[in-house]
């Protein structure tokens, strides 16, 4: 795989969606990123099922476990897009690790009927965020992720250094705990210089991948600009280099917002 290849589409950087009409597509992310929330406003059309992909695209490309898509305030008379969320549901299925998705959807609705009658692979209903909520929590894995808390602190960045390769001699990933570390330490760092609040760092394993996880306090994402070497733009960040090593040794990476904050995010592959 070329460098070119590996990177294609990185930075995943998700933000929230408006158009002039009011339409909306807006995510948030848990302090990890494996639970992401997508929300719906507005009436259903192929312009805004083209935005809901695209922010679901993104989500999917990082360390999502689970999605739970808000339906609350999406409007749909007839339940004509009911093939569209089939079509999301099959997405969320299909990777190698499959995505657990939830919609939260008012049941007296014409297409909340069309879900639940129609034939094929069931799509998990709720009608409150509450109830969908407990129900992914409920599903997700617990003993392949390491969590903690830190403070906006430089012995902070040596202490996620430390989590990363505990957490691969644990897991029997040696072959990834050098390029996890310095990845992690990165991203550490980052938040320790710019976002100056505490930050909770996660180490999740899906499979042979090692997702690594920095949410801070800052809604403000990394600042991203141009450099020339060699005709390519890569990203870094406002007061180093700091993510360019991210973008060359991850797989990918990207940021989400959280609440209150935001998650930067990098994947690392064998």
């Amino acid at each position: 795989m070329t460098a070119a290849e590996r990177h294609e589409g990185a930075p995943y950087l998700v933000a929230a969606v408006t158009d002039r009409h009011g339409v909306s597509v807006g995510v948030v992310a848990d302090a990890s990123s494996t639970v992401v929330e997508i929300k719906v406003h507005g009436h259903w059309s192929q312009q805004l099922g083209e935005k809901i992909t695209a922010g679901l695209g993104h989500c999917l490309a990082g360390p999502s476990e689970a999605i739970i898509i808000d339906l609350r305030d999406f409007s749909d008379l007839h339940g004509l897009s009911l093939r569209y969320w089939l079509g999301v549901q099959r997405m969320a299925r299909g990777g190698a690790l499959p995505v657990i998705l939830a919609l939260c959807i008012p049941p007296a609705t014409m297409l909340g009927y069309r879900l639940r009658h129609h034939d094929g692979n069931p799509l998990p209903l709720f009608a409150t965020m509450g109830e969908a909520r407990a129900a992914v929590v409920g599903r997700l894995r617990r003993s392949h992720r390491w969590q903690t808390r830190l403070a906006p602190a430089p012995v902070s960045v040596r202490a996620a250094r430390d989590l990363v390769e505990l957490a691969c001699q644990s897991w029997q990933l040696l072959d990834l705990r050098q390029d996890a570390a310095l990845v992690m330490s990165e991203l550490a760092a980052n938040a320790v210089e710019h976002a100056g609040t505490d930050f909770v760092l996660t180490v999740l394993r899906r499979g042979q991948d090692l997702h690594l996880a920095v949410r801070d306090g800052d809604t403000r994402y990394p600042r991203l600009v141009a450099s020339t070497h060699e005709g390519s733009r890569l990203p870094i960040a406002e007061g180093g280099r700091g993510l360019m090593l991210v973008n060359a040794v991850a797989a990918r990476w990207g940021a989400i917002p959280a609440h209150g904050g935001k998650v930067v995010w990098a994947t690392v592959s064998p």
